[in-house]
């Protein structure tokens, strides 16, 4: 081959090296489609995760996809429905899944309703504290892959364990006490329906109905469409815009009844709609209603 043929040969293999790395790059989609996730199956560092129920992801996933259950990822513990393992189990779970730090973990769920809908948000910020930064949602779940007739298998994919070592990122979670100092600086944005952010009905979880004072409401069923997509992200950002403004700079906690929902409007806010400080207060309602000090508020109060 002469100079000016190895010249091509190099160049193409440059060429397709910037294509793989721009493809694995940090400004990946957080929501991803079906298509392109069809598209991108065969990327080293991709990763789908599906986090339905075993038998689920028996009777057909996505060809490669790994199974980890939801509740793997966030259980209870104490007094407290829905909680982030100990670091060590945390450690151990993401490296189970072959995970590492620079992976691309598409999370994949069932989106049947809007209940389920938010696990996998759930998870995803739960990988992004374990310090996996590129973490996406696949819109419409794995019923929309198998709707659209794209591949399945029925093999169970037993990834090879890793020793995860992640750089903890603590800027997802907070405490109630974080809440209780700070309540006339931040934001509070519950995201529970209507009737129990009013203070009508009261979750099963909670010692008394009611919201933290001050907090506005941004209901997560409004995010999604009937056949269990996101919507537009044009739409996502005026719902958010109505509720709490358009300052992205603003300090900004969401929180449902027991840390399950309130993930799906932070990643959006944060990962979608570029709003910079976003947290999430997982105790939620169910730690602080049991409180006797934490203040609670209902549409009849005064305060």
């Amino acid at each position: 081959m002469n100079q000016k043929n190895l010249l091509k040969a190099a160049m193409v293999i440059f060429s397709i090296f910037i294509s793989t790395l721009s493809a694995l790059a940090g400004d990946l989609p957080a929501i991803v489609s079906t298509d392109w996730l069809a598209k991108n199956l065969k990327n080293d560092k991709l990763i789908v995760l599906d986090v339905r129920k075993v038998e689920y992801y028996q009777a057909g996933h996505i060809p490669g996809a790994v199974n980890d259950f939801y509740r793997a990822w966030s259980f209870k513990k104490a007094d407290l429905s829905a909680e982030v393992p100990d670091l060590d189990d945390l450690f151990e779970l993401v490296g189970s899944a072959g995970i590492r730090p620079d992976s691309h973990v598409v999370v994949v769920g069932k989106m049947d309703t809007w209940q389920e809908r938010v696990h996998i948000a759930r998870v995803a910020c739960t990988l992004n504290y374990a310090g996996v930064a590129n973490v996406s949602l696949l819109d419409g779940g794995h019923i929309k892959w198998a709707r659209e007739g794209k591949p399945e298998s029925k093999k169970t994919v037993k990834p090879k364990p890793i020793t995860f070592k992640g750089q903890i990122n603590r800027n997802i979670f907070v405490k109630k006490d974080y809440i209780l100092k700070n309540m006339e600086k931040i934001l509070l944005v519950d995201v529970r329906e209507p009737a129990f952010f009013t203070g009508k009905k009261k979750a099963e979880v909670a010692t008394k109905a009611g919201r933290i004072p001050g907090a506005v409401n941004l209901p997560t069923s409004w995010m999604f469409e009937k056949e269990g997509t996101f919507k537009k992200s044009d739409v996502l950002g005026t719902l958010a815009e109505g509720a709490i403004g358009k300052d992205r700079d603003r300090e900004i906690i969401t929180y449902c009844d027991t840390g399950t929902c309130c993930p799906t409007w932070h990643f959006i806010l944060k990962e979608v709609l570029g709003y910079k400080r976003v947290y999430l207060y997982d105790g939620s309602i169910e730690e602080w209603t049991a409180d006797p000090g934490a203040p609670v508020q209902t549409n009849g109060d005064s305060k």
